[in-house]
Formats: structure tokens, C-alpha cells, sequence
């Protein structure tokens, strides 16, 4: 008997009476973004911006990685349509009203000090100045990116919204009627690995939210996080930070092997499979990009319910609003 019986039987045996519909792949979804790129142009430097100055990444190119890399870890249910991209000639305005002047920002980069606290970017302002719970309210808009350069004061993700909770930073409490959303913020000196572990954060703060009143063996998020480091003997597919096999945060190039049921979780709900042992030439030997898009593979995305949670965890991920 698989395992998505037996949770059934368990479930009516509580009294709750909706079967698991588990099976077959759910129906793609779209999700619109609004993307703000602070990227200023640097007059001393011909004009360019300041990611070509300093030879960073290009941000279009950034987006449309993530963008590719996300519907191909969701096996095409994901997909994030741009609707919106504006390259903005400024730099975030900080909690307390400053703003840097980019000579000057340039200048502390390259001596590495000088760098303005609070570090903070006054999402308040963002907000405001670019009507983003109005958009998101009306529909026009599902989520909000962000693009600057590291100390634009940026969190890795924030929820805001009636009933936002802690996703990566706190909640942006609104009283309005209206919806919840995800500002993610992205760091263009850095790779699309590093926007994937920040997406991956994200997955991880929902989806506690989402198994917070199951216990025990009902806490399927908690048995997909297993390491070997935590339940020896017992890793599944880890967080993340760490792989099965990980001994610390970022080990994800660990040549030891372990056992692990990680493939199970790609016959979920069915998680009866035999455990087998793996090292990082499973999730790509150390490389950021490759083990996130491993480990974002691996969650569950088949239509149906289990215990009044939904067998596509990909749903609660993209809209929060899912998440009771």
C-alpha cells in the first residue's frame, strides 16, 4: 500500500473525509512580475551602468536565467511573466532618507568602507512610490523583483500583505484589503545560484507555514529536509543549505556518501522507495546552481490532496495567498 493510501486512511480515521486525488501533473501557471533594476548610469564612465562599470552581471540576463531555470525545476508549471522592467538611475533610499550618490557609492566599493548604516532600503517607500499593493490588489501585478548592487539593502525575500508572515525577513503588514505578495531581492554582483537559494528560502519559510500543525510522521516538509547530520541514517533530500550529506551550511561538494531516500520524492506521493546512497555527484558536485536546481526538482508537484495540503507544493510557492 503506498504512502498516500495509508495518509488517507490515517486522515479518515480523524475524520477527514477528502481523499487524496494524487496523479498526474497540474495545469502550468503564470505569475506577472514587476521588476525595478537600480542600476544607475555612471557619467564619469561614459554613461554606462554601474553592473557594466564594475563588470558585475547583467540583470536582463539574470531574470531571464532565473526565469528559465524556476519553470524547469517546477517541470513547467512555473512561469514567471515579466510585465514590467524598469532600469532605474538611483539607488535605494536607506530607512533613515539617505541615498547614495553613485561617485560616492563607487568610491566605497572600491576602498571596501564607508558604506551607510542602517543598511536597509526603505521598502516602505518602494512601495508607495511605485503602487505596489494597488497592482497587486487589481491583479495587474503577482509579485515584485528587485535588482541592485550588494549594499542596496535588499532582504533575499519579504512578504507583504494582509496576513504576510515571516518569509527570509518580516512581514510588511498592510491594513488595506488586498492580497499577499513577494518582494524578492536580488544582488547583480552575484549569479542566478544565489537567486535560486533565495528562492529556496522562500520555499522553505512557506512551506513550514504550511506543515506547522502536523506532527510527527504528518510533517512531510519536515522528513523532505532530513540530512544525514540531523537523522543519521534517515536523510531524504535535505534544505537548502545542506545536502543529505552535508557536515555544515554550503557543503554541498561533500564526497561522502550516505544513504538517502531523495528519489522517492520523485514518486510523491508514493515515498515507499528504497533508500540508496548518494554524494555530491548527485546534486553537481559543489556547484551552487546545480545542487539548488536538484534539490527545487525534488518537491512534490502532482495534482491532488493529502492531509488538506496540496501534492503540488509549487502552488503555496507562488501564491502565498494559498497558505492559511
Amino acid at each position: 500500500m503506498s504512502q498516500g493510501v495509508l495518509d488517507w486512511v490515517r486522515s479518515v480515521l480523524r475524520g477527514e473525509t477528502t481523499p487524496p486525488q494524487p496523479g498526474g501533473s497540474p495545469a502550468p501557471v503564470s505569475r506577472k512580475v514587476a521588476v525595478l533594476i537600480y542600476d544607475p548610469a555612471v557619467l564619469a564612465h561614459g554613461g554606462q551602468r554601474l553592473s557594466e562599470v564594475m563588470g558585475w552581471q547583467n540583470p536582463l540576463r539574470l531574470m531571464q536565467a532565473y526565469i528559465n531555470d524556476l519553470r524547469a525545476a517546477s517541470g513547467g508549471y512555473a512561469n514567471f511573466q515579466v510585465v514590467e522592467t524598469q532600469t532605474l538611475d538611483s539607488l535605494p533610499v536607506k530607512q533613515d532618507g539617505f541615498r547614495y550618490e553613485v561617485e560616492g557609492f563607487l568610491a566605497s566599493l572600491r576602498a571596501s568602507a564607508g558604506f551607510h548604516q542602517p543598511d536597509e532600503a526603505d521598502y516602505g517607500r518602494i512601495i508607495s512610490e511605485y503602487a505596489l499593493n494597488a497592482r497587486v490588489r487589481s491583479r495587474e501585478i503577482d509579485e515584485v523583483w528587485l535588482f541592485g548592487p550588494p549594499y542596496a539593502g535588499f532582504f533575499e525575500s519579504r512578504m507583504v500583505g494582509p496576513g504576510a508572515f515571516f518569509c527570509n525577513s518580516e512581514p510588511l503588514l498592510t491594513a488595506e484589503p488586498g492580497r499577499r505578495y513577494v518582494i524578492m531581492g536580488f544582488n547583480y554582483q552575484r549569479g542566478v545560484g544565489e537567486m535560486l537559494e533565495s528562492f529556496g528560502h522562500r520555499v522553505e519559510f512557506c512551506m513550514q507555514r504550511v506543515y506547522r500543525r502536523h506532527l510527527g510522521d504528518a510533517n512531510l516538509w519536515e522528513r523532505f529536509t532530513r540530512v544525514e547530520k540531523t537523522h543519521p541514517g534517515r536523510a531524504e533530500v535535505g534544505t537548502i543549505h545542506y545536502a543529505p550529506n552535508s557536515e555544515e551550511d554550503y557543503d554541498w561538494g561533500n564526497q561522502r556518501l550516505v544513504w538517502s531516500r531523495c528519489d522517492t520524492w520523485l514518486h510523491f506521493p508514493d515515498l515507499t522507495g528504497a533508500p540508496r546512497q548518494v554524494d555530491c555527484r548527485d546534486w553537481g558536485s559543489g556547484d551552487i546552481r546545480l545542487h539548488h536546481l536538484w534539490w527545487l526538482e525534488h518537491l512534490p508537484r502532482v495534482s491532488g490532496q493529502i492531509q488538506r495540503v496540496s501534492t503540488n507544493w509549487w502552488e503555496y510557492l507562488l501564491d502565498p495567498n494559498l497558505i492559511s
